[in-house]
């Protein structure tokens, strides 16, 4: 499907029916990063990905800001019909921020390990590191070595967001767009579309979160009807781990 500005955003179905679920991916991922939990969802209704502009198969074309990107999830889910929307880390932000602006569209929110305020962290910093990303890999081996310390799940979520071309494998987010996304992060907050979410929220967090100590805990108690959930064990990909899905079953199940 096409957003508002023209850009081609991949879609894909991952089967179920009833009502829509919508997934949104984090930074340099996909939506095919969603297949195992997409494996029971489909149990509580269809669920669709999206894969976010400059990422997986959708077209590549700025602004790199949240509330652009936030606007092509709200033209995803005008086609779609109101959903529950499941967000990990920068598809959560997203999600927010779209259930804020169209409250309409979103029936429930899932926002796993991600928060709406890094301002005073240093754009320089993601650049040095997306800068330093060795590519091209030679395998997907070495793709996993590249992003599984300390967790050797994020390397296996990397695997995902690879493409092969005759000199090795590539990432499908482009780095300056990855860290142009990173910069609009560290330059200004979204306090304000927390305080306008009404639909029912679970907000999952990392023990070893990536969000500053205290904010997503903070933004649930700004939300009328949100839930704060703190994940012992875990890393900034919870839904990699099996506690991640009779919190999210159980959020549907009430919700839904």
């Amino acid at each position: 499907m096409r957003a508002s500005d023209g850009v081609e955003l991949a879609v894909t179905e991952f089967g179920g029916s009833g009502p829509p679920i919508l997934l949104l991916h984090g930074l340099m991922g996909r939506a095919s990063t969603w297949r195992a939990v997409a494996g029971w969802l489909v149990q509580h209704g269809r669920v669709v990905g999206v894969d976010a502009r400059g990422h997986g198969r959708s077209g590549a074309r700025g602004p790199w800001t949240t509330e652009r990107m936030a606007a092509d999830v709200a033209c995803v889910l005008a086609e779609l019909g109101p959903a529950v929307v499941v967000g990990h880390s920068m598809g959560g932000l997203h999600g927010l921020v779209a259930a804020a602006r169209r409250p309409e569209l979103v029936r429930a929110l899932v926002v796993e390990d991600m928060g709406v305020d890094f301002r005073g962290r240093s754009a320089a910093d993601a650049r040095a590191w997306f800068g330093a990303v060795p590519q091209p890999f030679p395998s997907l081996a070495a793709v996993r070595r590249a992003f599984g310390h300390p967790r050797a799940e994020f390397g296996e979520y990397m695997t995902e967001c690879v493409e092969e071309r005759p000199d090795g494998y590539h990432l499908l987010a482009r780095m300056e767009h990855a860290t142009a996304i990173a910069a609009d992060w560290a330059e200004r907050d979204h306090w304000p579309a927390v305080a306008s979410v009404r639909c029912p929220a679970l907000l999952v967090e990392a023990e070893e979160s990536v969000v500053p100590e205290g904010q997503m805990a903070l933004m649930a108690a700004r939300m009328p009807a949100a839930t704060h959930v703190r994940v012992p064990g875990t890393g900034h990909l919870v839904h990699a781990r099996p506690e991640f899905r009779p919190l999210v079953q159980s959020f549907l199940t009430t919700h839904m």
